[in-house]
């Protein structure tokens, strides 16, 4: 089995002074109770929007020679904008037709996880989280799609609130047969 793991080895102090430096540039003021503690949750909040669990990847022969799509819809997905470093959330649907290996499902959103736990562009962690799996799991075909709102896009600039970005990624039998990617996205209900 194959262990999957990002070591940042963030240093909390250091974060929590840059951004104690950081707040008061702004002109916030730290000193009353409330906000005395904000520099050291915003540097351990960050950390943990920034670092990945490690994970096993679980795989299982195929004895079954099952070759339908397997889908995780509304996979859960946080990252944090390289642009900005405000977060994105939204939802990943993630599927693939197998090949000789299956995966232990649960091992899709962890897959996710690890790709968003960096500073990122959704366009990019689709891609990531497609090229990846299909490495591993060497599928007839793989699709990704991720739907999120970006804050960069609705608590700033343009304010776009509501406004979500949707990314698709298809491999193999789901980019080049029509019918398999309309069934992939049909059951992702992007449609909707």
């Amino acid at each position: 089995m194959h262990v999957v793991s990002d070591s940042t080895g963030a240093d909390l102090g250091a974060a929590e002074r840059a951004a104690k430096e950081f707040l008061l540039a702004l002109g916030v003021t730290l000193d009353d109770e409330a906000m005395r503690e904000t520099p050291a949750r915003m540097a351990r909040g960050y950390a943990e929007l920034l670092t990945a669990r490690p994970f096993q990847l679980t795989t299982f022969p195929n004895d079954e020679g099952y070759d339908e799509l397997v889908l995780a819809r509304d996979i859960p997905v946080q990252s944090v904008c390289e642009h900005h470093l405000l977060p994105f959330v939204g939802v990943a649907h993630i599927g693939y037709l197998p090949g000789r290996r299956i995966l232990g499902l649960s091992k899709l959103a962890r897959v996710a996880e690890h790709f968003a736990r960096r500073p990122q562009v959704q366009e990019r962690l689709t891609k990531q989280i497609a090229d990846w799996l299909s490495e591993q799991l060497e599928p007839t075909g793989i699709g990704v799609v991720i739907e999120a709102e970006h804050t960069c896009m609705t608590l700033r600039g343009v304010r776009a609130t509501g406004s979500k970005t949707v990314t698709s990624t298809l491999l193999g039998t789901l980019r080049a047969d029509a019918a398999s990617r309309q069934e992939f996205l049909a059951l992702t209900g992007v449609h909707r």
